[in-house]
């Protein structure tokens, strides 16, 4: 399960470092390539909340297997895509085989642990197995880039994918709970939170191509508001929603939810300015930028030791607006470095300030959004936080890097654009989250 999670966890990161080399393979520019890291966001975090339902229904090993090997076919025809379009596609279908896959994984564990320490030390080495896979992920891309090439990035998960499977046959357990009575899916629900998406992100992109006309974008976000509408209609109908229109009562929920979704499009925005800014400006190759990246990989470990201590001591809400400062911070920094010049260690401040508002601002979100939970809405409150952190990333890097990239649509400096879109929705986070009570109260998940 943990080496499901890993690679998972790789494919989040391991595309920045390798995207100048796709767009020179491909010839596309910045703004296209946005397509190649928000894809996979887009049907992960759209597809999650099925996932966890296919799970619960269908059985947790079948699940498994059928969200790995659709992840691992996945990546084999993103290794081999003739044209970006293919290498989009299977992108979009990463998203869908990581899932339906890691709900299943981490429930295998959760059955397989019974509650006490030896659940929670699972449970400890599943969170930081994923640690690990984003973190290693910039120098495993810089590294197989330079070396191997890009395809290998997606290639060298194959053999691995395979030996999951392998595994999960023999040793995952029949679930003896997928002959029981099943309930109808929420289908319908999850199609249209993942074509919402997926329709803004395409309006963002397209904005800012001279290859078609505005009519297009305009449609495009038509169709996704359309689709968010509709989202809410079929959800106040279903008889088995993925997620109770109740569910959003809770307001300090709400905007925990909303400040992580515009957190996580900045943080993101962050990782392509800075792959940009060493191998496009300053012409350092993939393997140079993947090592330059390893301060930032470093100082996130550092974070997620820290600032579990400091949450009791300053609370949920001090901690997010910690991060949401420390990110804006490391924004200025690469507009300034970008606008001002330098080599690649001006960018160290722009890392340390990242790897600090990803501990303390997410760290925070995530308390916030599963406070006063109970054993019933646990699981949905948990699933929405972490589609809103996939898309709201996704969101993010489309209308920050998108439409900064985006020549057709203004002559001002692209980093600087990009850096100032991510700010103004890092200041109405704050602005949000503001309004949320000073302390909250959480019940623990696992003992």
């Amino acid at each position: 399960m943990s080496m499901l999670q890993f690679f998972i966890a790789v494919d989040v990161t391991v595309v920045n470092i390798a995207l100048p080399a796709i767009g020179a393979e491909y010839h596309v520019d910045g703004h296209a390539l946005t397509w190649v890291v928000v894809a996979y966001a887009i049907t992960g975090g759209g597809l999650l909340m099925l996932g966890g339902r296919l799970a619960d229904l269908l059985g947790r090993r079948r699940t498994l297997l059928v969200g790995t090997t659709l992840f691992g076919a996945a990546s084999l025809l993103a290794g081999l895509a003739p044209t970006f379009l293919i290498l989009v596609a299977a992108r979009l279908l990463q998203g869908a085989g990581e899932a339906v896959a890691l709900p299943a994984a981490m429930a295998t564990i959760v059955l397989l642990f019974p509650e006490g320490p030896r659940r929670s030390r699972a449970l400890s080495v599943w969170a930081a197995v994923a640690s690990c896979g984003l973190v290693l992920g910039f120098a495993l891309s810089g590294i197989v880039t330079a070396h191997l090439g890009w395809r290998w990035i997606f290639l060298i998960s194959v053999p691995f994918i395979l030996v999951v499977i392998v595994a999960a046959l023999v040793l995952v357990p029949v679930d003896p709970f997928a002959s029981r009575e099943r309930q109808r899916l929420d289908v319908p629900g999850s199609v249209l939170l993942t074509v919402c998406p997926l329709l803004f992100v395409y309006a963002a992109v397209e904005a800012g191509s001279p290859a078609t006309g505005p009519w297009m974008s305009l449609t495009a976000l038509a169709g996704a508001v359309l689709a968010a509408v509709g989202f809410v209609r079929v959800e106040s109908r279903s008889p088995n929603p993925l997620v109770p229109l109740a569910f959003f009562s809770d307001r300090s929920r709400v905007r925990a939810n909303l400040t992580t979704m515009l957190l996580s499009g900045a943080l993101s925005t962050s990782f392509l300015l800075f792959t940009f800014f060493l191998q496009d400006r300053l012409g350092i190759g993939p393997l140079g930028a993947g090592l330059t990246m390893l301060p930032l990989a470093v100082s996130l470990i550092v974070a997620s030791v820290l600032v579990p201590r400091l949450l009791g001591r300053w609370g949920a809400r001090t901690c997010v607006l910690v991060g949401l400062a420390a990110t804006s911070g490391a924004m200025v920094v690469i507009a300034l470095v970008a606008v001002l010049g330098g080599g690649a260690a001006w960018l160290l401040p722009a890392m340390l300030l990242i790897a600090a508002g990803m501990g303390f601002g997410l760290v925070g979100l995530q308390y916030i959004a599963v406070s006063g939970t109970t054993d019933e809405d646990a699981g949905i409150a948990s699933g929405v936080q972490r589609a809103s952190d996939q898309l709201g990333g996704a969101a993010g890097v489309a209308v920050f890097a998108g439409l900064g990239f985006a020549p057709a649509l203004h002559r001002g400096e692209p980093f600087v654009v990009s850096v100032v879109l991510a700010i103004a929705g890092l200041v109405v986070g704050a602005a949000v989250i503001s309004r949320s009570p000073a302390t909250v109260e959480a019940r623990p998940q696992v003992e």
